[in-house]
């Protein structure tokens, strides 16, 4: 899919983007967890109590509405100050899934994207496509082999090639099944133009994810750390 198959539409005040492939079934009610009734579950595992899954015939969706984390969450929890469609951060990530999959990258397929504008202050949801069978490292860290550590490492290095940056690289953004490693999260995600193999940020996302695996891990780090490693610098093959 590349970044041109999208559908913009406006409706009552809410501005979407959809997949074309999705295009022709398109309801705003898809941003509402409500709407879906049983079908909808929430998340148990991260998403700050914003984010369900869609349990569909034949298909499986993820509904995350943006929320703030920190101090500033209990001011204002899920408005935005509008600067611009291009920097609405549902439609910068939507646009970025797409050229991710469009690169082969191992993320989410994206569905549609939303914002609401009002007073100069917008709110916004996302639907994904889910992907099945996979679970966050953080969960199944102490039954980690060798081998999936060193694919941890080949995939980081995948998106780091493509110069992706990702803005919160931790243990629970990184999921893994039988098909594979992904990576999911994009919020305030972007390409940089400018990077190479050596740009500081591609440092400090391993730093970063190494910090969020010592709260997790309640045996030696180290074994693991140095497979995943080996894999990043692509001494170790990629092993499912």
């Amino acid at each position: 899919m590349g970044s041109g198959d999208e559908v913009r539409v406006q409706i009552n005040g809410i501005t979407t983007l959809v997949a074309a492939e999705y295009a022709g079934d398109f309801n705003t009610n898809w941003f509402d967890p409500a709407f879906w009734g049983k079908k909808a579950a929430p998340v148990s595992a991260g998403g700050r109590g914003s984010a369900w899954f869609i349990e569909l015939p034949g298909q499986s969706w993820v509904l995350r509405q943006y929320q703030r984390g920190g101090l500033v969450r209990k001011l204002v929890r899920s408005q935005y100050l509008y600067t611009g469609e291009k920097r609405v951060r549902s439609f910068a990530e939507f646009r970025l899934l797409q050229r991710m999959v469009a690169k082969g990258l191992p993320v989410p397929v994206p569905v549609a994207a939303m914002y609401n504008l009002k007073n100069g202050w917008y709110s916004a949801s996302i639907v994904l496509e889910r992907l099945g069978g996979v679970s966050p490292m953080g969960s199944i860290i102490e039954q980690l082999k060798d081998s999936d550590w060193a694919s941890i490492g080949h995939t980081i290095r995948e998106f780091h090639d493509q110069n992706v940056f990702h803005a919160d690289l931790n243990c629970f953004n990184i999921l893994i099944g039988a098909s594979g490693v992904y990576v999911i999260d994009f919020d305030k995600g972007y390409i940089d133009p400018k990077a190479d193999r050596d740009t500081p940020w591609k440092h400090s996302q391993l730093t970063r994810l190494k910090r969020s695996l010592r709260k997790v891990l309640t045996n030696n780090l180290d074994r693991g750390w140095r497979s995943l490693m080996q894999g990043y610098q692509g001494n170790s093959p990629r092993s499912h």
